[in-house]
C-alpha cells in the first residue's frame, strides 16, 4: 500500500539510528524538494550533482554511492558533474556556464537538473540555479525552493551524510511504490 510522503518521511526519521531530530522540525522544508527531484527522475530526467569546492567531496561520495548494485534497484542517471565536464572550477562567467548548459541539454535533451550543495556565492551554484527545479542544498542563505544549512554549523558533514541517506531512502521507496509523491 502507498503511503504519504510526508507521514513515510517522518517514520523513517524516527526509525532510523543515524537520523536526529533536526531534520523532523525541517520536514515541511525537505519533503516537497525532495518529491520534486525525484518525480523529476521518475519522468525520466537526469540529476547533475554539483558542489562548491570545499563540498567536492561530498559530490564525489554521492557519485559513488547512488548507484551501487548493492541497493538492488534500477540504476538512476544520477551524474557528478565533474563526470561530464572535469573542467567546471574553471567557470568564469555567464558564457561559460551557458554554454555547459548547451552541452548538458544536447546530451540529455534539456531533460536534466542540477542537485547543488554549497554556498550560493560560487561560480558553480550560477548554472545550478539556472535550471528552474534544481535541487538545491544552500549554505548560510534563505533562498526559495531550496534547503539551506549552516556552514558554520560543527555538525554540517553528519547532517549532509543524513540528509543524502533520507533522499536514497526516499528514492527506493519511491521507485517500489511504497510513497506517493503527491503532496
Amino acid at each position: 500500500m502507498m503511503q504519504d510522503l510526508l507521514k513515510w518521511t517522518i517514520e523513517t526519521i524516527r526509525n532510523d539510528e543515524s537520523m536526529m531530530s533536526w531534520l523532523e522540525e525541517r520536514k515541511f522544508e525537505w519533503v516537497p524538494l525532495a518529491a520534486n527531484t525525484i518525480r523529476h527522475l521518475l519522468e525520466g530526467y537526469s540529476v547533475i550533482v554539483m558542489t562548491d569546492s570545499e563540498r567536492s567531496w561530498f559530490g564525489s561520495y554521492i557519485g559513488a554511492s547512488i548507484n551501487k548494485p548493492q541497493k538492488n534497484r534500477p540504476f538512476l542517471p544520477i551524474y557528478n558533474i565533474k563526470s561530464i565536464y572535469p573542467h567546471v572550477e574553471y567557470i568564469k562567467n555567464e558564457e561559460d556556464g551557458a554554454l555547459i548548459n548547451d552541452m548538458l541539454s544536447i546530451s540529455f535533451k534539456d531533460q536534466y537538473i542540477f542537485w547543488y550543495i554549497g554556498k550560493s556565492e560560487d561560480r558553480r551554484a550560477k548554472l545550478a540555479f539556472s535550471k528552474d527545479d534544481s535541487f538545491n542544498w544552500i549554505l548560510d542563505e534563505g533562498m526559495q525552493n531550496s534547503f539551506v544549512l549552516s556552514s558554520s554549523d560543527d555538525l554540517l558533514d553528519m547532517r549532509l551524510f543524513q540528509l543524502y541517506r533520507i533522499f536514497d531512502k526516499t528514492l527506493s521507496a519511491a521507485l517500489f511504490g511504497h510513497v506517493s509523491l503527491d503532496i
